[in-house]
């Protein structure tokens, strides 16, 4: 079944504030291969687990219709009160229920949510409502981020790593699947022509204050919050001095 995560509006907030766009080699490797595949004049774009709007306000800049669905009402309240493009609407629904006409969509989307939903279900679904011709793409970020500052970016991701490493203690068990970069989500993909994309390295400018708020925001530390708050509120204090 599927896992909600991301509930709690003071969650949401954090998510909206902190987390970051897709990348530019990210978007660019999506657009180059929507319009290899002749899907950049799509008319509608569907993205699903679309949290608090980042990825979709990137695909309204390039598409005529964007709609984000989301299964938490307080990520999708976020995202409407986000500043966005006039061709942007969002839809508060489960991703395996997803409230389009059969082979109605042109592109759909999910970044980084994918591990959350039930995937067999998911994947019959976007067979559903896919249009012939159309194209998904799915991606996640993964956890082997570092940080590059001057001649510090070697301590700086040696203190990065080590603190969400003791984050990640508290992982649900569904990341597993972004630990193993999507595989398990690839083979489920219900369409023959199908491309695997796994070496894309994007630069993501951060200040140390985004840096940390970005793990505050994953769920792994949530979890951790609701377990030892005083001990989970000590380790980002600690980590932003670093």
């Amino acid at each position: 079944m599927a896992t909600q995560m991301f509930e709690g509006r003071g969650h949401a907030a954090v998510y909206q504030k902190y987390r970051f766009a897709p990348g530019e080699e990210l978007q660019q490797t999506i657009l180059t291969y929507l319009k290899e595949k002749r899907a950049n004049t799509a008319e509608l774009v569907v993205d699903v687990g679309c949290g608090t709007g980042q990825g979709t306000r990137f695909l309204a800049e390039h598409f005529k219709k964007v709609v984000g669905t989301d299964i938490s009402e307080a990520q999708i309240q976020e995202a409407r009160d986000a500043p966005s493009l006039p061709n942007v609407s969002y839809l508060v629904c489960p991703a395996e229920e997803l409230p389009f006409e059969d082979a109605s969509v042109d592109v759909l989307t999910s970044f980084t949510a994918a591990h959350w939903f039930d995937i067999e279900k998911f994947m019959r679904e976007a067979n559903r409502v896919m249009k012939p011709g159309g194209c998904v793409a799915i991606s996640t970020y993964t956890v082997d981020m570092s940080l590059r500052y001057g001649n510090c970016s070697e301590k700086l991701t040696k203190v990065f790593r080590e603190t969400w490493d003791l984050i990640l203690k508290y992982s649900h068990n569904r990341l597993k699947i972004v630990l193993e970069d999507y595989k398990e989500v690839f083979e489920a993909l219900p369409f023959p022509d199908k491309k695997r994309i796994t070496d894309i390295f994007d630069k993501i400018p951060m200040t140390i204050a985004g840096v940390v708020g970005y793990m505050e925001s994953a769920s792994p530390y949530q979890a951790f919050m609701k377990n030892d708050p005083k001990a989970a509120t000590s380790l980002l204090q600690e980590t932003e001095k670093k």
